[in-house]
């Protein structure tokens, strides 16, 4: 049971992941492979905060968003001047940087040492150590990601969104600000992103940089072209299948001398055709604003 939990949790993380990433990506049409970046982002200020401060979890989360915040929107005046696949290398180049001083700045993040001890979430006195408090506790978050992103994109600032990804230069032409909404979504999305940062540094009790690789952001890409972009149900169920996989292939019997290998052959061919379906997805948004430029 405690297994089934466990991997009920990282559903969690990841949905709340790739939904804040649909903001950016799947309604601005922003493809990004920062979004690691920013999930660790999260997951330091957490750490440092909550282990060397003793600051409350209740008081990180809001300090996590706004550092991951700042950050994004000098990222954002950075990268939102290149466009498509130019905007895809830069952020790519700007995931790089982030994970070299996480890991590099031994003074605030201990580098590959990673900051151990992080105490765990209390609520109202009582301490959230079993996973079954935790899941819940995720699936909260995880409610209030879908209930903000949705009321987005059914307001007027997320049917511009949509516009955008669309038709960028239709969208000037009515008077839309292009620039600050993709710099508001960019940044918004980063903010979201810490949250499951957060969660994750005290789920874990143990960080470091390596759960906040360049290989992270493109599953959390990854989960959100599977799930479909701009659907927020569908990163849920995206985030479950590439999380349940793996492990449904653990139980395939095959000889130890090569079952670990054989199931990540498996894993790899499935993730490729179901990828192909959302990857036609992703050439006709980057291909439908190539021919409106």
């Amino acid at each position: 049971m405690e297994y089934v939990l466990h991997l009920f949790i990282l559903i969690c993380f990841y949905t709340m992941l790739s939904q804040s990433l649909n903001l950016s990506a799947g309604f601005a049409g922003l493809i990004s492979l920062t979004h690691a970046g920013f999930y660790g982002i999260g997951a330091y200020v957490t750490a440092i905060l909550s282990t060397y401060y003793a600051t409350s979890f209740w008081l990180t989360i809001p300090l996590a968003m706004i550092i991951s915040g700042c950050i994004a929107l000098i990222v954002s005046l950075i990268a939102l001047r290149t466009v498509d696949d130019y905007f895809i290398i830069c952020t790519l180049g700007i995931q790089v940087i982030l994970f070299s001083i996480m890991n590099n700045w031994m003074d605030v993040t201990r580098g590959p040492l990673g900051i151990p001890g992080i105490p765990s979430i209390q609520f109202f006195g009582i301490s959230l150590e079993s996973k079954i408090s935790f899941l819940l506790l995720s699936l909260f978050f995880v409610s209030i990601i879908w209930f903000i992103l949705k009321n987005i994109s059914e307001s007027g600032f997320g049917k511009t969104l949509i516009a955008i990804s669309e038709d960028e230069i239709y969208s000037q032409s009515i008077g839309k600000n292009v620039y600050l909404s993709k710099t508001i979504s960019f940044t918004l999305s980063a903010m979201m992103a810490a949250i499951p940062g957060t969660l994750y540094a005290h789920y874990i009790s143990y960080i470091d940089p390596t759960s906040f690789t360049v290989n992270e952001s493109i599953f959390v890409l990854s989960i959100v072209i599977i799930g479909g972009l701009g659907n927020l149900t569908g990163s849920f169920f995206a985030s479950a299948f590439l999380v349940l996989l793996p492990e449904a292939l653990r139980f395939v019997g095959m000889p130890d001398s090569i079952a670990a290998n054989m199931r990540q052959i498996i894993y790899g061919v499935i993730l490729v055709i179901v990828m192909m379906n959302g990857k036609n997805g992703v050439q006709e948004l980057l291909s439908s604003k190539k021919a409106t430029n």
